[in-house]
C-alpha cells in the first residue's frame, strides 16, 4: 500500500512569556488509504497534529519536522498559495466545534457551495444541487430548509453534520476528522461513519480519525496511535486495542464504563514521569 501521508519527527511549539510550550513532540506515522485513529486525553496533541498537517497552526506557533509529505508534496516548503489549493480539495479537516468553525454571517448552503466552487468549475445551480445532496447524505432532514439557515439557527449536532458535508463536498484524498461525531446521537454517528467508510473503501481516501471514544475507534479504524503529552506512546491495530501493552493505554481502557459492574471509586490514571520522556 502506497503511503498517502508521511510524518516524521513532527514538532509544534509555542513560545510564551514563561517559556516554550511543546504541544507536539516528535510525532511520526504514515497513512495509506486507510482509517487511522488518534486517541488520547485532551491536551495530548491530537488536534495540534492535525492542524500542523493542514497548515492551520497559529502564526506564533513553530512547526518543524524531518519530513511532512503528502502524496509527493513537501508540506513544510509548500507556499501559502499551494497550501490554499490543497485545503478543502485534496486535504480537508472537520474541526471540533462547528459553532466556531462556520461563518456566522453566511448561510450554511452558501458556505458549502463556496467550498465546492473554489475548487471546481461548476455553476450555481449544480453547486446547490450537490450541496443539497451532501446535506441529505449526512442525515439532515429537509436539506432545502437547512440550506438557507445560518449557523446560530441550527443545533450543535446539525452544525457538525453541516461541517462534515462542507468538508466532503469536494471529494478530498485525505480527511482529518477531529471528534466528528461528538455532538451526534448514536444512529446519526453510524450514518456519518458509513459515509466516511465508503469514501475510504470506494474512492481510496485516507482518514485520520481523532476521538476520545476508544470503543468507536477500535471498531471503525484500521490502526490506532495513542498520544500522551505530545508524543506517540503506542501504535497498534485497532482490533488489538484491548491488548495494548503501554500502561497509559491500559489506563484509558480501564477508565471506560463497564456494563454490569459497580465501580466505586472510579479508576484514575496513575501517570508516570517516564511517559513524557
Amino acid at each position: 500500500m502506497t503511503d498517502l501521508l508521511t510524518v516524521q519527527n513532527l514538532k509544534v511549539s509555542y513560545p510564551t512569556r514563561t517559556g516554550v510550550i511543546e504541544a507536539v513532540r516528535g510525532v511520526s506515522f504514515t497513512l495509506g488509504r486507510e482509517r487511522l485513529g488518534i486517541v488520547g486525553e485532551s491536551g495530548s496533541g491530537k488536534s495540534q497534529t492535525g492542524r500542523a498537517i493542514m497548515g492551520l497552526t497559529p502564526k506564533h506557533g513553530i512547526v518543524s519536522a524531518d519530513r511532512l509529505d503528502f502524496n509527493g508534496i513537501d508540506l513544510l516548503t509548500a507556499s501559502a498559495k499551494r497550501r490554499r489549493q490543497l485545503r478543502g480539495k485534496r486535504i480537508a479537516m472537520v474541526l471540533q466545534d462547528p459553532k466556531y468553525s462556520l461563518d456566522p454571517v453566511m448561510s450554511i448552503g452558501r458556505q458549502i457551495c463556496e467550498t465546492l466552487r473554489t475548487h471546481e468549475k461548476v455553476g450555481k445551480s449544480e453547486a446547490r444541487d450537490r450541496a443539497l445532496a451532501m446535506l441529505e447524505a449526512v442525515q439532515i432532514r429537509d436539506p432545502k430548509r437547512v440550506f438557507d439557515l445560518y449557523p446560530h439557527e441550527v443545533s450543535g449536532g446539525m452544525g457538525q453534520r453541516a461541517m462534515i458535508a462542507m468538508m466532503l463536498i469536494a471529494d478530498p484524498e485525505l480527511l482529518i476528522a477531529d471528534e466528528p461525531t461528538s455532538a451526534l446521537d448514536v444512529t446519526v454517528q453510524l450514518d456519518v461513519l458509513r459515509i466516511m467508510d465508503r469514501l475510504v473503501s470506494e474512492r481510496g481516501m485516507g482518514l485520520i480519525f481523532v476521538s476520545h471514544d476508544l470503543r468507536l475507534v477500535s471498531s471503525f479504524c484500521d490502526r490506532v496511535i495513542v498520544m500522551y503529552a505530545g508524543k506517540v506512546v503506542e501504535e497498534l491495530k485497532a482490533s488489538e486495542l484491548k491488548n495494548a501493552r503501554h500502561p497509559y493505554t491500559q489506563g484509558l481502557l480501564n477508565c471506560m464504563p463497564q456494563i454490569g459492574e459497580s465501580r466505586h471509586p472510579l479508576p484514575v490514571l496513575d501517570r508516570k514521569p517516564e511517559w513524557t520522556a
